[in-house]
């Protein structure tokens, strides 16, 4: 069984979270699922502050490896801060993160329907102070969708096992 799943036990049992996961608070309600969580966060830089951090402390837990983690912790950085920046503070999210049989997956949930646009900034310009995002999207989860959904959008990515 693994970690998250022993926690998920755990936490039905004693009604708290177990090590690894840190405590749902107001802005903040932690699931467990299989290989992974998901988070119901108030956009906000805190939230993905802890968020990046349980997505790597999860992923170690799970056998994703560092590398893995690490790539994942930058795609969840994207995705969320461009989230952030479209919905405007506190507004509600939801990150999802976990092991598959051929990598890692993350997907972000927010409440705008509306498709991110591109702004077509290369990776490696200097000069630029932004519009790389989508970039290293493509870089990092090749693939990556983009779908409605019930409660606005959801941008799902792949990162494959190396």
């Amino acid at each position: 069984m693994s970690p998250i799943a022993t926690g998920a036990a755990t936490m039905c049992a004693l009604g708290e979270p177990p090590p690894e996961l840190p405590a749902s608070k107001p802005g903040f309600f932690l699931r467990p699922r299989a290989e992974g969580f998901v988070a119901h966060i108030t956009a906000s830089p805190e939230a993905l502050k802890a968020v990046r951090r349980l997505t790597g402390t999860v992923l170690e837990a799970v056998g994703a490896g560092s590398d893995a983690a690490y790539t994942a912790q930058q795609v969840l950085s994207e995705l969320v801060g461009n989230a952030i920046a479209a919905v405007g503070p506190h507004a509600p999210l939801v990150v999802e993160v976990f092991r598959t049989m051929s990598g890692v997956a993350v997907r972000v949930h927010d409440p705008l329907p509306g498709l991110p646009t591109r702004r077509g900034v290369p990776l490696d310009s200097d000069e630029a102070e932004s519009g790389r995002g989508l970039g290293l999207l493509d870089l990092y989860a090749p693939g990556w969708s983009i779908r409605k959904s019930p409660i606005g959008k959801q941008i799902a990515c792949h990162i494959p096992a190396r």
